[in-house]
């Protein structure tokens, strides 16, 4: 067991997330792999602060299923914990009791019972978006014109939120998403799109209609159960990651299947629902968009990977390293869409793991084989080389994905 503890002196230590290898966008950065292979855990600084980063696949299911790691950012020395503002905390950064109280109220909107009577719905809209692309012309930027509006309409749908108002929900989520944001833009963004939700709520209480905000303050509000403020965070944070990390795994994974023909007309010449389900479990395994946000504070002492950690100390989850990690997977390195994928934690794990995963799994199921069939001479417009991704945000995957057919 490593007993080496830290200090405030961050003179030497990796930045987390690491910078990925040029010509490798797919690949996690490759010290991964050595801190995996570490005794114990690595040593990191993230956002200004110093954290363990947890790399290897066993200690990251470990580590989110201990409730000694405390997902609460408003407890002191919480890792890249941002300023709260006038806005209450979300559902996913409280500890039980309190976080599978206010999650079991968004539950049901969630289900696979529920999201699979979408799917007729998200057809169409993906049909309708390749409509539009090919009614422009032979070329279109795929994140633009098809990656994030099916997630925003979707979730927008959800929510009762306007979709005539993405742009601007877009505008505030990615400085949100930006590494680079500075803590006042970030404070007000996110201010601006409570402020907005705030205003959506009392809309609702005078208009309701057939969604998730407005059935929570007909059930919940009514009764006490919850405040209109907690209604309009949750309801941010639902919408913030509704379509903030689909659009960009739609995207990531188009190119990854255009970079792996074969891979792609396994999923373009199937029509088996089951072969489908089980390239997406692959993708989402191969390319885990989410880069840095998983993170939890110790609340005493405790041993994680052999490594102890400090009552105090912050740890980073890094669940790209855990998806590519070979005690987890064979060939981890290797996009196979027809290996057992499932078990991947690139929707995180334990009571935590992400609530809209179901959702998700619908629209990647919908949107990735309707592009590769409607579209079969898709491709890149530009040299891999030129593309612009997301190194620097929170979610990884791309600015914009020039292509023709």
């Amino acid at each position: 067991m490593s007993t080496s503890t830290p200090t405030d002196d961050q003179t030497g230590l990796p930045d987390f997330p690491g910078k990925r290898a040029v010509g490798c966008p797919f690949d996690p950065p490759q010290e991964y792999a050595d801190w995996r292979a570490a005794e114990g855990l690595q040593r990191a600084v993230t956002h200004g602060d110093t954290v363990w980063v947890v790399s290897r696949y066993a200690d990251i299911r470990a580590a989110l299923s201990d409730p000694r790691l405390s997902a609460d950012d408003r407890r002191p020395g919480f890792p890249a914990a941002s300023e709260a503002g006038d806005v209450p905390q979300g559902f996913p950064r409280m500890d039980d009791p309190e976080h599978a109280r206010l999650r079991m109220m968004l539950t049901r909107d969630f289900t696979i019972k529920r999201v699979e009577r979408m799917r007729p719905d998200v057809q169409k809209m993906a049909d309708d978006f390749i409509d539009q692309m090919i009614a422009k012309g032979q070329s279109a930027d795929l994140v633009r014109d098809y990656a994030l509006p099916i997630p925003s309409l979707v979730i927008s749908l959800m929510l009762g939120v306007p979709y005539s108002d993405h742009e601007f929900f877009q505008k505030h989520s990615s400085t949100l998403n930006d590494a680079n944001s500075t803590e006042q833009e970030k404070l007000a963004s996110k201010g601006a799109l409570f402020r907005y939700l705030m205003e959506l709520v009392g809309r609702k209480e005078r208009e309701p209609g057939d969604d998730l905000i407005s059935r929570l303050i007909a059930e919940r509000v009514a009764t006490g159960e919850l405040t209109r403020e907690q209604v309009a965070m949750n309801g941010l944070i639902i919408l913030f990651a509704g379509h903030e990390t689909t659009s960009n795994m739609i995207a990531l994974s188009a190119l990854a299947l255009l970079e792996h023909p074969d891979q792609a007309a396994r999923l373009r010449d199937t029509d088996d629902p089951a072969v489908v389900a089980n390239a997406i479990e692959e993708l989402l395994r191969y390319l885990t968009t989410p880069q840095d946000h998983v993170w939890r504070i110790a609340t005493e002492d405790l041993t994680l990977g052999g490594q102890l950690i400090r009552a105090g100390e912050g740890i980073s989850i890094n669940l790209p390293a855990g998806n590519r990690d070979a005690a987890f997977i064979d060939r981890p390195d290797v996009l196979d869409v027809d290996r057992n994928a499932r078990g991947h934690v690139a929707f995180g794990y334990g009571v935590h793991q992400c609530l809209g995963q179901p959702l998700a799994r619908v629209e990647l199921q919908v949107a990735l084989p309707t592009l590769l069939r409607r579209l079969p001479g898709l491709r890149l417009a530009v040299p891999l080389e030129e593309l612009r991704f997301r190194h620097d945000m929170v979610t990884y995957g791309l600015h914009e994905l020039p292509v023709t057919w």
